[in-house]
């Protein structure tokens, strides 16, 4: 059987003179000759080159063992919670895979009847807001950053007793906790006259009123997951 025969350029195909001095001197490439001392001149360039590039790695930061091990923690092993994330409106369970005392991931819960384990872009990237090191460390008062959380209760407190009998505006985000609600529900009630008012940064104001208006109802349509099983995504109805 008669084999095919490939060509890598038109010299060899042609058989050229260029060509056929190519291959009698195949590796004849010059070799690049320098003195000892540009040898080792070269040689000294590349050593310290090579300090400054390990100077310039990360410090080693050394783990240090625990003095007392908490019962449920074992070093290099995982622990899983279910929690629910909670954020404009949304209120996802999910199950957050912890190690070491460090959320490292989230996915959706799959016990949970109303998302079956879906979960949206903004909840996987959730715990990445743990780690953002723009994070406010500490509550702030006055545009100023407070010692400690007690501190700062203190500070409410002397406030809130300096108003005494006066109505006061609490101002947060959406709220969907039951249990948040009625703890503001006993606040608002110790201070006759005080409201409660919410507002997002990123409202969905608009559309509520729009279905309010056109519907009758004011709330945002949840997703069917049944209907859309590869986008994984949830969103919870507002009432």
């Amino acid at each position: 059987m008669k084999q095919k025969k490939y060509w890598q350029s038109f010299g060899e195909l042609k058989g050229s003179e260029n060509y056929q001095e190519r291959v009698q001197d195949e590796f004849g490439e010059d070799l690049v000759s320098a003195p000892r001392r540009d040898f080792l001149k070269y040689l000294g360039f590349s050593t310290a080159a090579a300090a400054v590039a390990a100077s310039c790695e990360m410090p080693i930061k050394k783990s240090i063992p625990y003095l007392n091990k908490p019962d449920s923690i074992i070093p290099g092993v995982a622990n899983y919670y279910a929690t629910t994330y909670v954020l404009d409106g949304d209120a996802v369970p999910v199950v957050a895979k912890v190690r070491d005392g460090r959320p490292i991931k989230i996915e959706g819960n799959d016990l949970s009847s109303i998302t079956n384990g879906g979960t949206s872009a903004r909840v996987q990237a959730a715990v990445l807001g743990l780690y953002d090191t723009a994070r406010l460390r500490f509550p702030l008062a006055g545009g100023k950053e407070v010692s400690s959380f007690d501190a700062f209760d203190k500070q409410v407190g002397e406030a809130m007793a300096a108003a005494s009998g006066k109505a006061v505006v609490l101002l947060t985000e959406s709220i969907s906790s039951v249990t948040t609600k009625e703890v503001i529900a006993k606040f608002l009630a110790k201070y006759p006259g005080s409201r409660h008012v919410q507002y997002d940064a990123v409202s969905s104001a608009g559309i509520l009123n729009a279905n309010a208006a056109s519907f009758g109802k004011r709330a945002i349509p949840s997703y069917d997951f049944s209907m859309l099983p590869a986008e994984r995504s949830t969103r919870r109805i507002l009432r």
